[in-house]
């Protein structure tokens, strides 16, 4: 048999390769052998969404490039696709590649077997063309065939092909496939030609690992029949989840593990995935590559050239982050970071053990890195972990105010327990410094005792920062006057550094939009910026950007919240040197909340998924938020039992963190309260009120919830309503203004206004309140603030259904027509020549519950002559002679 001839010279690598055309009815039967298609193991999660991503790929001349690392399922979710697409076996052909297909001739021999094309049809097309001439032949003869049917055909392993020659052929045939064919490409690294055209023409769909890895709730679905049978707890669900971050193959060994042997070990310790690691994951490495990633590992966070600034220190370089990226090894790009990434947690902490020589080393080169670029949190961080005291100290004195706002706090706690008791000792600044990491993570009593502990000299010395510090930890935990006061003080003295001032300022403006002087913290804030900029720190800009965010929320003006917010995030991730900090996520977290406010559930969810795994890396106690918007979103679509879930989760989290309890306490009773009485079971939700009390009563307002207190009331009051408890529902509601005055914030005054709507109908009749709720409804559209609306769906479902045809058309009351499931009612044909009058409309509701002409005298403070004139005029107009029949034909004409 003839060669296929390419036309051109090969790279002497696949020379022989590209020469010789190994051919024959032996060769094409051991080769058919390779057409295997995976079988989905026993067991295996379903994932219709997943599914769905890969039938819609399967349209003529579509493709789909599947790239993950090793380990992420990739064959077993196309396989399981094809199986949900419905597609029999002879409308799909699986070829598993390997390194011997980079010879041409063998590549092309591979598709004319998937392709079902005869020994003749491909024998006759060798009349000394090149490779390229013989795939278009081979396609052509494809479409041709008399019988054909839409087939897809399956490239697995691409990763193998390397030769130029082969991956020519492989573009040529994505690039110009029949209109009854598809192609998927399964590959650990990214393909090896240009693909832009295919998408411009929207004929590529792209899966990543970020698609196929396991979510947290497929984990715990996974896991359940091992939940179920108390051989997994949900909390070591939660921490395998946050080891593997849902890698499939690593669980799924876990799960076999399990089921073989009762004694559990970590993940990263069990034999199974141990080799998993080692051979697949690792295999095909040599011994410089493993060095160089066992040291990345090392890091937190890698970038190309912080590595390469390690180079004094580690022995051989086997190739730099973004290589091991490409390589297909599980790196993940931190998001807008540029090139920083880090590990898969599982691999890392892997990889980590045993600790190279050079480890300290490494650790001091790394700490000179980031202190020669101002990053002192990073600097601090690795001075502390390469042991050199005198460094640590140093840092801490030069840089202690630039580490108030680093914010790496779950690197700096975890140092903190191996930090040497004399370090402290030697260094009041340090001791300072480590009093803000406490007091940035919620640990108020830990940081008071820091700064409590300092001599006198100390104190004397650091007066004014010691004030600062005091006023932080006054508003984290919720005393809105005394940290006011405290920050004035610190300003007063003359000497805060530039840092110093700056989250002074932001304390103040926090304080102040708690107490509702929305202007004065805004100059706060101001002042906040410029510190910022003048100091150079994007991560203090960012948290400036944030507190603005903050005011314009507590105003009610959502829309340009939002802009504030994403005009931040866009600056925040031009700043490409550095990993990312906490005001990125704080930005982010707050635009949740914006989203949520809104009823945008989708993008909220899409945002949340990232902003909380970042919140939860770094220790931020937004976390604490970003799992609030997960109950409350679970609690608006219904799935209040996921609802319960994510608050034990969020205690779980919070004691783990061992956070203060006055910061996530009421946060936390509030929402059980509210999912309750949501399921109607008004004791439970009593119970959780009633531990709510001491928090009301000390009208703490906490930074990331200004509006707890005011929220905290109406909760009572919607207890009250469940009871049955108007008088008192009245007066809480009365006392929520006079505690407010005039500075309420705009959630909470919509809150107070719809339960106001809800008092009207019982005190005065639904006409009454209908208008109550018609005018915050015209108020709230303005924003599309229906938040509130979806908290208070049980309330006012009866108000709503009633009072829906008079709200103002438009995209709001389209939203609120879908949360509460209820239309415009056409107008009833027959209706009233002589409308019904208000006071009327109140005394006809209190006749249709059954109350005297006495009781409805009592009840509305009038006579009983106006009464029986009153019930006179409905009868007229209702055209009765009976209450009896007023009552049946009010309820005709849509009045009741």
């Amino acid at each position: 048999m003839k060669p296929f001839n390419d036309g051109c010279a090969a790279n002497d690598e696949f020379q022989s390769a590209n020469s010789g055309l190994q051919r024959g009815e032996l060769v094409r039967d051991l080769l058919r052998q390779r057409l295997q298609v995976p079988v989905v193991p026993e067991g295996a999660l379903q994932r219709p969404a997943l599914n769905r991503i890969i039938v819609d790929a399967l349209v003529p001349r579509g493709a789909l490039f599947v790239e993950a690392p090793c380990g992420f399922g990739k064959s077993h979710a196309v396989s399981a696709g094809l199986v949900s697409a419905g597609l029999e076996p002879d409308n799909f052909r699986w070829v598993a590649l390997n390194s011997q297909d980079n010879s041409p001739s063998r590549f092309l021999t591979l598709v004319s077997i998937a392709l079902d094309l005869p020994e003749t049809s491909e024998s006759s097309l060798q009349g000394g063309g090149t490779y390229s001439d013989a795939l278009a032949m081979m396609l052509v003869a494809f479409e041709r065939q008399p019988a054909s049917r839409f087939k897809a055909l399956v490239l697995d392993n691409v990763q193998n092909l390397g030769n130029p020659a082969v991956v020519a052929l492989l573009q040529q045939l994505v690039t110009d496939l029949p209109q009854n064919l598809s192609i998927i490409l399964i590959s650990r690294r990214a393909l090896p030609f240009e693909t832009h055209g295919l998408e411009l023409e929207n004929r590529l769909i792209r899966l990543g690992a970020d698609a196929l890895e396991f979510s947290r709730s497929e984990t715990f679905e996974f896991f359940a029949p091992l939940l179920d049978s108390n051989q997994l707890s949900s909390i070591a669900i939660d921490n395998l989840y946050d080891m593997t971050e849902g890698w499939p193959t690593p669980l799924a060994l876990y799960r076999r593990e399990i089921a073989r042997n009762a004694d559990l070990k970590p993940v990263q310790e069990t034999s199974s995935i141990e080799r998993f690691l080692k051979e697949s994951v690792l295999g095909n490495l040599t011994s410089a590559q493993r060095r160089s990633l066992r040291i990345m590992a090392e890091l937190e966070l890698c970038s190309d050239e912080l590595f390469l600034a390690l180079a004094p220190a580690m022995p051989e370089v086997g190739f730099v982050p973004s290589q091991a990226m490409e390589h297909g090894l599980p790196l993940k790009v931190m998001s807008g970071r540029g090139r920083w990434c880090r590990f898969n947690p599982l691999l890392q902490e892997w990889l980590k053990a045993p600790v190279l020589a050079g480890y300290s080393d490494r650790m001091g080169y790394a700490s000179r890195w980031f202190g020669e670029r101002g990053q002192f949190p990073e600097a601090l961080k690795y001075a502390l972990l390469s042991g050199e005291s005198d460094e640590v100290v140093r840092i801490a004195s030069e840089g202690s105010e630039a580490l108030l706002l680093g914010q790496d706090t779950a690197s700096l706690l975890r140092l903190r327990k191996s930090l040497p008791s004399q370090l402290l000792d030697r260094s009041a600044r340090l001791r300072i410094v480590y009093s803000w990491v406490h007091a940035i993570g919620g640990q108020f009593r830990q940081a008071r005792a820091l700064i409590d502990g300092l001599g006198n000299p100390g104190l004397k010395e650091h007066a004014s920062r010691i004030c600062a510090l005091r006023a932080f930890i006054l508003r984290g935990e919720g005393s809105v006057g005394a940290a006011l006061d405290m920050a004035n003080q610190a300003l007063s003295a003359g000497d805060l550094s530039t840092q110093g001032q700056l989250v002074t300022q932001m304390v103040r403006s926090s304080a102040l939009c708690a107490s509702g002087q929305f202007q004065e913290a805004r100059d706060a804030n101001r002042a906040a910026a410029r510190l910022a900029r003048e100091a150079g720190d994007s991560g203090s800009e960012a948290l400036a950007v944030y507190a603005h965010a903050r005011i314009e929320l507590g105003k009610g003006s959502l829309r340009y919240a939002e802009q504030l917010l994403r005009t931040g995030l866009d600056t925040a991730m031009h700043e490409l040197a550095r990993p990312a900090r906490i005001g990125e996520t704080r930005l982010q977290l707050n635009l949740v909340l914006v989203l949520w406010h809104q009823g945008r559930y989708k993008e909220a969810d899409r945002l949340l998924v990232t902003c909380g795994r970042h919140a939860e890396q770094t220790r931020d106690l937004g976390l604490l938020l970003a799992m609030a918007i997960r109950v409350l979103m679970c609690r608006a679509d219904g799935r209040l039992d996921d609802a319960f879930v994510w608050i034990g989760r969020a205690e779980r989290t919070m004691h783990a963190w061992q956070v203060d309890e006055s910061l996530f306490v009421p946060v936390l009773e509030a929402l059980k309260a509210s999912c309750w009485l949501a399921l109607n079971q008004v004791d439970s939700a009593a119970q959780a009120v009633a531990k709510l009390e001491p928090y009301r009563n000390a009208g703490c307002v906490p930074e990331l919830f200004p509006m707890m207190p005011g929220l905290l009331d109406c909760m009572q009051v919607r207890l009250d309503l469940a009871r049955g408890d108007f008088v008192r529902a009245r007066k809480t509601l009365q006392g929520i203004r006079n505690r407010y005055e005039d500075a309420i914030p705009w959630g909470v005054e919509l809150h107070i206004r719809l339960l106001e709507a809800v008092l009207a109908q019982e005190e005065k009749g639904a006409t009454v309140a209908q208008k109550i709720l018609a005018t915050v409804v015209a108020e709230a559209s303005r924003e599309h603030f229906i938040s509130p609306f979806a908290e208070l769906r049980n309330e006012l479902q009866e108000l709503v259904q009633k009072g829906f045809g008079q709200f103002p058309d438009g995209p709001f009351k389209e939203a609120l027509g879908r949360l509460y499931q209820v239309k415009d009612e056409v107008e009833a044909p027959d209706a009233l020549a002589e409308p019904i009058s208000d006071r009327e409309q109140g005394v006809l509701e209190l006749i249709a519950k059954g109350l005297s002409n006495q009781e409805i005298a009592d009840k509305l403070h009038i006579s009983l002559h106006t009464v029986k004139t009153h019930a006179r005029r409905i009868n007229a107009k209702l055209e009765v002679k009976s209450r009896t029949q007023a009552i049946v034909r009010a309820r005709e004409l849509g009045l009741l």
